[in-house]
């Protein structure tokens, strides 16, 4: 034989938090939309509710705006077209921030002259309008949850931009009279022990400690 062949790669173990929700009758259903920091409080979110909460999350990264735009129809049937939501807690930010190449290179160098971000703070603003628009046509309860902190070092993006994107999502929220969840504020006073250096994502226990947080404010927005 020519050669040995190669070992398959094995197959990365599916993420539980993109698991299909099966509704508990007479619950009240929850709909987390958000990129990675929330995929990773997700799971942690759904077993803090359980027996309170249905707990459902579009099954991808929900990204930028510009990605939010293009598929937030589809995620809001999510479970089932037929279905309502007594809760949408929802954040679009750092893939927004984030820096990109020329040729559409994934988080690039900030200082690089042909780098730019993703999504301008000026469409930012424009695009949370219109995806704030359509989300207070479903009826449901929404909550605005801010950006968390972006740490020195992080790859592709800069620090201090999520306080400018916060700042344009803060004025659109309150113009929509859409309550904001400061999650920012949450993290960033214990951020030395739930953020990753120089990375934008949180440990397990880090995500885990976000979850509470997220737990407490849609409780709080459930009561009657």
């Amino acid at each position: 034989m020519a050669g040995a062949q190669e070992k398959a790669a094995p197959k990365k173990a599916p993420n539980p938090a993109m698991a299909k929700v099966e509704d508990v009758p007479g619950l009240p259903r929850v709909l987390l939309i958000g990129d990675s920091i929330s995929i990773g409080y997700t799971v942690a979110v759904r077993e803090k509710l359980k027996g309170k909460a249905n707990v459902h999350r579009p099954l991808t990264n929900c990204g930028p705006t510009t990605n939010g735009l293009a598929n937030l129809d589809d995620w809001l049937a999510t479970g089932g077209a037929d279905k309502k939501w007594d809760m949408i807690h929802f954040n679009w930010g750092l893939h927004d921030l984030k820096y990109m190449g020329p040729n559409g290179e994934n988080l690039a160098d900030p200082s690089a002259a042909t780098s730019h971000r993703q999504v301008s703070p000026e469409d930012y603003r424009k695009n949370l309008e219109t995806l704030v628009a359509r989300l207070q046509k479903t009826g449901a309860k929404l909550i605005w949850r801010n950006t968390t902190p972006v740490p020195e070092g992080a790859k592709g993006r800069v620090k201090g931009d999520e306080l400018v994107y916060n700042e344009i999502a803060k004025d659109v929220m309150a113009r929509a009279s859409v309550p904001t969840h400061d999650l920012y504020a949450f993290a960033n006073a214990r951020l030395d022990r739930i953020q990753k250096p120089a990375d934008v994502h949180f440990s397990t226990e880090g995500s885990d400690i976000l979850a509470d947080d997220v737990v407490r404010v849609i409780l709080e927005a459930l009561q009657p």
